[in-house]
């Protein structure tokens, strides 16, 4: 019980300390009806049991989400590869390959609802008041005011092959993400597509002969596939108002890679910088930053980059003389946890939940092994590691965001059931844990990239801000760096609350025999309560935890060391409310990627770039500012 049982043909090693888990005197009462048991039959101790307020989303619910939640690229390629619409989609690039014959292995009902996603989409985008925001907005006399340049989440840029190399030109300028070809090259030639995809595992760069690039323009973020759109209403609202290829720019960046390399390889932040400043010259007005996802944590990086000497050199007055506002939109500031599970083990609520038929099906085009090992050769993905530690996420006694009655902290954030024949760690990991425990099992090459180009911490003093300017590891973390010294700088914050959120899980080996050279997998056996094949929910908007969204703009950025020029921060919460029938959830929906085609998101999104902003007010309607007042995190002179 001491330690992990270790996989045939990985070097061995000890279990590492975790002197920062605790045991929890929590305990649960004893009683027989109390005393629940996992599909499997086996019984789940007292001390083992979570208690979540939240009402479970609906299975079906549950697969048509799978292709835009964080990093799911998995589901992304599994929803894409075996969706199939006669008069929707077409497949000019599979050449010959019929979809007929994958369709006879799946269950029907799997199938039926894959195909219903896509025609869903169809009609959405027929029947979708296009343009219609931009008209009313423009209506009322509004008009261009600010330049805009737009910066996108995690997956939602394609990335196109430029290698020349024999292995790379079948695929010169194809898509090898956020296209039809990428399913193609992953289903007829998988370990070609893998090695185009995954990083160099030591350098974070291009693997020898391998050369994909971040696309750009428009075309680069606007839709993810054929009738799946990301940016396009914003687009498309914008271009309502009188913006277009002259005034406005996305940002588009190879998200695979860690911040750092992002100027290394690709000059991101210095051509970001150029374009910013050749945008302000040429409309003689400050611009509006726009970001989404993890592209706010790409722009908070930037902020950091562009004044200091060891970036841009353009001085602490840089931000303050270029940008008018930061519009930031569901971004995960601190991280968000699924992001460990993810290269931890290669899973996700996704994976979880899938039926057995499903799971078979995904296990043959990329097992658990793959996934992991895909994770952790996209260093950019792992910046959303979650940040704070326990301060945010919480200790085995107690989180921030526990709800009245709960059971079991959400703090304790793996939890594995002592009963069973499995060779499992002696206790339940909290965050902080937790990564310790991926670091230390983890591959050199992926702790390396992962220390060497950030940082998790939290800066307690207005001395460790200051000092931290000068470390380019702490440029990501808003909890060990401040603002930009610009006081006229206004920040909107906008984001959803109300959609289940994981939070927490259950964790156990692989089962014996298995060839799995993962020490950890999430127990999927186990479903009682409010654990649901070993995920635990909490609030968030259905990929990021609400602490994470919420919190710096509530709080943090409330307190003298994180905002020392008391630039404005405006926070509006948008609740998810979905159409029952429509697959991307309508004009009001909050996820967390489909909260870019939302009514009232883009309406303000629209003002702010009219410079109408100010008449925008706080709306705040989760509990967030309790919870933000319970982290672990304080004014210096508290």
């Amino acid at each position: 019980m001491g330690g992990v049982r270790r996989r045939k043909g990985k070097s061995a090693r000890q279990t590492p300390p975790d002197p920062t888990v605790e045991t929890t005197s929590e305990k649960a009462s004893e009683t027989p009806s109390e005393s629940p048991t996992s599909r499997d039959g086996s019984p789940v101790r007292a001390g083992d049991k979570v208690r979540v307020v939240h009402e479970q989303p609906k299975a079906r619910k549950r697969r048509t989400t799978a292709i835009f939640l964080l990093g799911s690229l998995f589901g992304i390629i599994a929803a894409g590869f075996f969706a199939k619409s006669n008069d929707f989609i077409g497949f000019p690039e599979i050449g010959e390959l019929s979809m007929d014959n994958i369709f006879d292995v799946l269950p029907a009902g799997f199938s039926k609802d894959l195909r219903e996603l896509v025609n869903g989409e169809r009609d959405l985008l027929e029947s979708y008041d296009a343009f219609s925001i931009g008209l009313k907005v423009r209506s009322e006399g509004l008009t261009v005011d600010h330049p805009i340049v737009m910066v996108p989440g995690v997956i939602s840029t394609g990335l196109e092959s430029w290698g020349t190399s024999n292995i790379s030109r079948p695929y010169f300028r194809k898509r090898l993400w956020g296209s039809w070809s990428m399913m193609r090259a992953l289903l007829t030639e998988k370990e070609n597509w893998k090695r185009h995809i995954m990083l160099d595992k030591r350098t974070g760069l291009d693997p020898p002969d391998i050369k994909l690039r971040a696309c750009q323009g428009f075309d680069a973020t606007d839709f993810f596939i054929t009738g799946y759109w990301i940016w396009n209403k914003i687009i498309e609202n914008l271009a309502s108002l009188g913006y277009d290829s002259t005034n406005s720019y996305t940002a588009a960046y190879d998200w695979r890679l860690a911040y750092p390399n992002l100027e290394k390889r690709d000059h991101y932040f210095s051509r970001l910088k150029s374009h910013l400043e050749m945008a302000v010259h040429l409309e003689g007005k400050k611009a509006v930053l726009v970001s989404h996802s993890m592209g706010s944590q790409v722009a908070y990086y930037f902020f950091h980059w562009v004044a200091s000497e060891k970036g841009g050199k353009g001085g602490d007055d840089w931000v303050e003389r270029h940008i008018e506002a930061w519009i930031n939109v569901s971004g995960c500031m601190l991280g968000a946890v699924k992001d460990v599970t993810a290269v931890l083990s290669g899973e996700m609520r996704d994976t979880a939940q899938l039926n057995s038929f499903a799971v078979y099906g995904l296990e043959k085009f990329l097992s658990k092994d793959e996934r992991a090992e895909i994770f952790r050769a996209m260093p950019g993905m792992s910046s959303m590691l979650p940040m704070g530690g326990n301060a945010i996420w919480g200790d085995l006694d107690s989180a921030p965001d526990d709800q009245p009655g709960q059971e079991r902290s959400y703090g304790s954030f793996l939890n594995f059931r002592t009963d069973q024949n499995w060779t499992i760690p002696e206790k339940n990991f909290t965050v902080d844990a937790a990564m310790k425990y991926l670091l230390h099992t983890a591959e050199d090459w992926y702790r390396e990239q992962v220390e060497g180009s950030y940082s998790q911490g939290v800066a307690h003093t207005t001395a460790e801000v200051n000092a931290n300017e000068d470390d380019p590891r702490k440029w990501i973390n808003p909890l060990e760096t401040r603002l930009p010294l610009a006081p006229s700088l206004k920040i909107y914050c906008f984001y959803g609350v109300g959609k289940p959120t994981e939070r927490a899980y259950y964790y156990r080996t692989p089962e014996l025999g298995s060839s799995s050279y993962l020490n950890m997998t999430i127990d999927t056996t186990l479903t009682q309560g409010e654990i649901d094949h070993g995920v635990i929910m909490g609030e968030g908007d259905g990929t990021v935890n609400l602490m994470s969204t919420g919190y710096m703009c509530n709080r943090g950025w409330q307190m003298k060391r994180y905002n020392p020029a008391s630039v404005k921060v405006t926070v509006v919460e948008m609740p998810h409310e979905p159409e029952r029938f429509n697959p991307r959830g309508g004009p009001n929906t909050a996820d967390h990627v489909d909260i870019l085609g939302r009514q009232n998101l883009n309406e303000y999104i629209l003002r702010i770039a009219a410079g109408q902003g100010e008449a925008i007010q706080d709306k705040v309607v989760s509990n967030i500012r309790e919870y933000a007042s319970k982290a672990k995190i304080y004014e210096e002179d508290e």
